[in-house]
Order: C-alpha cells, then structure tokens, then sequence
C-alpha cells in the first residue's frame, strides 16, 4: 500500500534538494575535539560549540562515571515523580552562584529552557518583544505562549523603544540572545535594560554562547556587562562540556517554572551522571586558564581578519546557498570541517560559513583556515565578508 505521508516527505525533500538546502546527518566517529574524525577521514573541527574542550575532558568523563555507578544511566521520570536527584540539587546550587542570583533550575536542553520560560512566564494578554534574529527556541516559546509577539529590528532599541510605547499588555517581556549564534556579535544589554526598568519590562536574555566564554568569571555577558536580568537561560551543552540547560532566577521565578514550564514538567529528567559531568565541568572552567587559551585564538584569528574579537563565532556571508557548499567543499578538501549555514537557520540572502574557535585549537590550525578562506574566496571570485564590526565598536563584555 502506498503511504500518503511518504508521498508528501517525497515533495518536501525534492524541494529542499532543488534549492540546496536538504541537509544530512554525518555521524562521527571520535570524540569531540578540535580534530574529528567523519567518515575515515581527519579534519580540524570549526563547527562545534564545545568552545572550551571540555566535552571529553578526562575530568568530566570521570564524575559521569562515577555518578552512572552510583545512580545508573535512565533518571526514571519527571523532576516532580521520581526524576530528580541529589545531583541535580547540587548542580543547581552551584550554578546560583555561578551567576549570582537567588536560584537556578535545570532543563534537559537550552531549547527546552526557552520553550518553557516562556510559556510559563506570558500567555494570552500578554506581550513578547523579540530581537529578529533570536534563536529558534526563542521564536517557538514566544509562539507557544500564545501571548502577543512583537518582532523588533536587530539590536534596535530606538525601534523597540517605539514599538513598547505602542503595544499595551498585561504582562510585557523583552527577550534576547546576548551573544547571536550565526553572526557572533553582541546584544546592547545596558540599553535593554535602561528600557526596561523605565517601563516597568520584564528583561529574560539566553547566554547560551556566552556562557563560559564571556564575563569575568565566565558568567556571560551580563556579568561582564553588570546587567541583572530577571531571567537567565544560559547552556551546560556548550563550553561546560555536557547537556542540558538551566535558568537563573530568584527563587519564586524557579517555584513557578517547577510549576508550569511544560517542557520541564513533562519531560523525563537529565541523567544524574550528566548532571556531575556538568559540575566538573563548572569547576574546570572556574580555573580559568582554558578560557584564556580561547580568548586567545579568538583574538588572533580576529586579528588575522582584520575583524573585531567579541565572541567565539565568526560567519563569512557568501549570500546563495550554492555558494556556502561550495566553499565548506573547498574547505573540507584541505582537512578543515566548517558546515555551510543556509536557511531557515538563516535569513535568505545570508548563507554562509559559520565558524567556531575553540580552545582546543592551534595557532598553525588558524592560521591554516585563514589561508584556506582567502584561498577558497579566490577560486571562487566571490567577494566574501566576516560578518563584525570594526575593533573601535566593541561592547566591552569579554574578559
């Protein structure tokens, strides 16, 4: 018998392919690091968010051993049945004071963190204002509350500004990335914040790539900047090493997501063992010489572009989809892995090369993708861009 769904995926995925931008899984086949290994072959690793190498850091992988031992790999159920553990208590703790707020409560993603927030926080009456190039899991918790979502220009606070002296609401909250995660520049948080507190906002920002990377102790971007926001997602999936993401907030923030976050209520708890991985991760990054090794190459490879340092991220804009394959072609021909980036992870118009420095990686390894770059944009006579501003516009956020 035929299947109607099928038929359907046919269309869809020929669609996709007709436009270059169906998409494949490629498994690896070694750990995390800045050199991995797809499909037999070697390659310097540009694309991971693990921007401290801590994902198989020796350190973490013993505390999950050890917690697997104690409490096993499945956590059962749900936080409020039988899911939560002494270890989610103590990460949670720890990561309070990691960010110096009252509480802190752990989801089993950064997208679930988002999706929950959100919905938890704002419903029907209420008003969302949206920066337009936050993230997905932002865009689909502002769609799930079912309260008002008003989208406002990249960055803009003049506009947004407008827009919150325009649009009334029972409850009304700004969310933001602080650090973008295609284009790697910064959210104006200070001003954000001066708004908010003039008009009585709720301010919710998600430091999923800042977190570990930027601030003083590594905190993010609001530590570095000094701005206390009422509600922080930031990621233990990224530069921490291990899954999950969490929110930092006063306490009656985190008695009411316990509450009605439906992504946390409903969904089987994170394994205790990644829990402990992610507190050892915590306290490798608080000795702070892997984030100074990082900050380091992130600044080199600035320099080498002529491009200002502000985060982990650097995106080289090729515009069509055609262009940006070809290019991580060209790249990965010379053993360097940067994934070509098109839409809808990207507005039409933007594909492009989306590259990760990490603190695993070598200067000769840098510099070796630089030279790669000029050298694909030449094959190409394509006019290619790192996406950032200049040295003289930089928002003081990193250490």
């Amino acid at each position: 018998m035929s299947s109607v769904v099928a038929q359907w995926a046919h269309e869809a995925v020929d669609g996709l392919r007709s436009r270059g931008l169906l998409r494949t899984l490629e498994p690896l086949e070694s750990a995390q690091g800045a050199r991995i290994c797809i499909d037999g072959q070697w390659l310097v690793n540009f694309s991971s968010n693990d921007y401290l190498g801590l994902a198989n850091d020796q350190r973490l992988r013993e505390a999950a051993s050890a917690a697997l031992t104690k409490f096993g790999v499945g956590s059962g159920a749900s936080r409020l049945v039988v899911g939560d553990s002494s270890e989610h208590q103590a990460l949670e703790a720890e990561l309070a004071r990691f960010e110096g707020t009252e509480a802190a409560l752990l989801f089993n993603s950064g997208y679930a963190a988002n999706v929950g927030v959100i919905g938890a926080l704002c419903g029907p009456g209420d008003v969302v204002f949206s920066d337009e190039l936050n993230h997905a899991s932002i865009i689909d918790g502002c769609r799930l509350s079912r309260a008002k979502v008003v989208v406002y220009p990249h960055r803009d606070v003049a506009s947004l500004e407008r827009l919150v002296a325009t649009t009334p609401g029972h409850r009304r909250l700004v969310v933001t990335d602080t650090v973008f995660s295609m284009d790697g520049d910064l959210a104006p948080l200070p001003e954000l914040a001066a708004l908010c507190n003039r008009e009585h906002l709720g301010l919710m920002v998600d430091e999923a790539h800042a977190t570990g990377v930027l601030g003083r102790t590594g905190a993010g971007l609001c530590e570095g900047l000094g701005v206390k926001p009422d509600v922080l997602m930031g990621t233990l999936s990224k530069a921490i090493g291990a899954v999950g993401g969490y929110v930092a907030c006063a306490s009656v923030i985190r008695q009411l997501l316990i509450n009605h976050a439906r992504s946390l209520v409903f969904s089987t708890a994170l394994p205790a063992a990644m829990c402990a991985a992610a507190r050892a991760g915590l306290k490798a990054l608080a000795e702070g010489e892997r984030r100074a090794g990082l900050w380091r190459n992130i600044e080199h490879f600035a320099s080498a572009l002529h491009v200002e340092a502000r985060s982990s991220i650097f995106s080289v804009i090729l515009g069509d989809p055609t262009s940006a394959i070809a290019a991580a072609a060209s790249l990965r021909a010379e053993g360097l892995l940067v994934k070509a980036i098109r839409p809808p992870t990207v507005p039409a118009g933007t594909s492009r090369l989306r590259i990760a420095i990490t603190a695993g990686h070598s200067t000769d390894q840098l510099d070796h993708l630089r030279a790669a770059l000029e050298r694909s944009a030449a094959a190409s006579k394509t006019h290619a861009h790192p996406n950032a501003r200049r040295a003289d516009q930089r928002s003081d956020g990193r250490p």
